[in-house]
This record gives C-alpha cells, structure tokens and sequence, in this order.
C-alpha cells in the first residue's frame, strides 16, 4: 500500500467520523426531549460537527464528510430515543454508573466555577504560608526505605535505622528549593503538613522510595500579600479542597431527596 494510501481506506474515514462525532457528543451534551419524535440538526450544529472533525483532521470537512457526519448523529439519536422510550435505561447498571458519574462531574463542575470569596482565600493563606512564602527552611531526620511496607513496620516498632542511601541522615536549616531538589517535591509538601516534634512519621515517599520523618523545625519566611498572590492561593485551595468540594456537592443535591432504608 502506498505511504499515504491508508487514508483512502474507507474503515478510517469512518473512524475519524467517529472520533469527531464522539467529540461533538461531548460538546453538545445529552439531547433535552428524548420523548420528542422531532430531531433538529441546525446550521450551528454542524458548524460544530465541521468544527471538531477540522480539529481532529487538520482540515476542513468536503461535504460528503459532513454528510456522513450528520447520518452518524441522526443513527444515534435515534437509536438513543427509541432504548429510552423502551426504558432499556432503566435496571442496566452500567448506564446507571455512566450517569451517575456524569451527574457527579456536572456537580463537581459547578462548584469548580463558583467563584471563591477573598474570605476563604485569606484564610486558606493563613492557614498554609509555608505553601507561598518565598523562603522556608525545614531541620528534620530522615530513615529510608525502599517499601513503603518496611517502612510502615518500621514505624509501628520504633525501628533505630533504615536501609542505606546517599543521603544524609539529618537535614538543618535546609531551603525548600534544596529539599525539593533531593527529594522531590511530593516530599516537601509531605513536610508541610507533618507537626514539628520529636515523634517519627510516615511513611513519606520521595523519588527515591519511602521514608519515615522526624520534622524539628518549620521557619516560614513572611508570605506575600494575598492581592500579589490570589491565582497561585486560589489555584491552591481549589487543587487541595476537591474532594470536599465534590462532597459538598452531592450532599447538596442528597438533601432534596426524602430517602427510606427498608428493614
């Protein structure tokens, strides 16, 4: 076959319909009325079909392509009605979970839109200024291991040592940069969390495998104002307090249901 005579091959032509249509599904979302014998491909629809099939091309549609693309949509909206006016949604489990998961998302959506009060940012500032203040030093002792398990062992027994690792037992005055270079980032933030004390914890991973942590001190320089910092606070909080917030959000949707457990 010639080098580019595969895309002649009408197998791909209609896979690239499908990638396209399936993209266009995403886009447009379920149809509103499945009950309604009516079905309106608009101008604006197949815009969006030529739209997401040039995307996945690299190229516009001829018309043909386009065509193809609206009978493939008209099969599946049909298709889609008829199984709902049938209720072959009803009692599957696998649309069940399909639906649930999107409703969970669309929830989840929602609240990762709503804007976020200065309120709730300045606090989330005050509350974790190691995570924006330019300069943070940590003093902590560090035991190595390379299973996690070992090191979870290690903990419960009070084990004295770990197993042997180029790097250095204690760490003093050490910069969140040169803590973040040796040991990783997911390491650091670890850091951030622990309570400065005498007690072990763990186990923390590192780019090198897991370690059990003794943190004795914490300085944390001056963080910036929240006005010369908001996206980085507001991109923070929003990572860090996604699953509460997807929590928050079903159990909105949970309180407008009255819901009996039989017995």
């Amino acid at each position: 076959m010639p080098l580019l005579g595969w895309t002649r091959e009408p197998i791909v032509h209609f896979l690239a319909a499908a990638t396209a249509l399936f993209l266009y599904f995403a886009w447009v979302g379920e149809p509103a009325d499945p009950a309604s014998r009516t079905i309106t491909v608009t101008r604006e629809d197949r815009a969006a079909m030529a739209l997401q099939w040039e995307r996945t091309m690299q190229r516009p549609p001829t018309d043909a392509e386009l065509d193809t693309l609206v009978e493939i949509f008209l099969r599946e909206e049909v298709l889609y009605r008829e199984a709902i006016r049938l209720g072959l949604d009803r009692d599957d489990t696998v649309v069940r979970k399909r639906l649930a998961n999107k409703m969970d998302y669309l929830a989840a959506s929602m609240a990762e839109t709503s804007a976020v009060p200065d309120a709730a940012l300045a606090d989330w500032l005050q509350q974790h200024p190691e995570r924006f203040a330019p300069d943070v030093r940590y003093s902590f002792d560090q035991m190595y291991f390379t299973e996690r398990a070992a090191a979870a062992v290690a903990l419960a027994d009070g084990a004295a040592e770990g197993e042997a690792i180029s790097l250095p037992p204690a760490f003093d005055n050490a910069s969140r940069i040169e803590v973040e270079g040796r040991l990783g980032r997911a390491f650091t933030g670890a850091l951030d969390t622990l309570e400065p004390g005498s007690a072990w914890a763990g186990p923390v991973a590192s780019g090198f495998g897991w370690h059990l942590v003794r943190l004795r001190t914490r300085a944390v320089g001056e963080a910036p104002a929240l006005a010369d910092i908001r996206t980085e606070v507001e991109a923070d909080w929003r990572s860090s307090t996604e699953a509460q917030r997807k929590k928050d959000a079903y159990e909105l949707l949970r309180s407008a249901y009255r819901v009996t457990v039989q017995k």
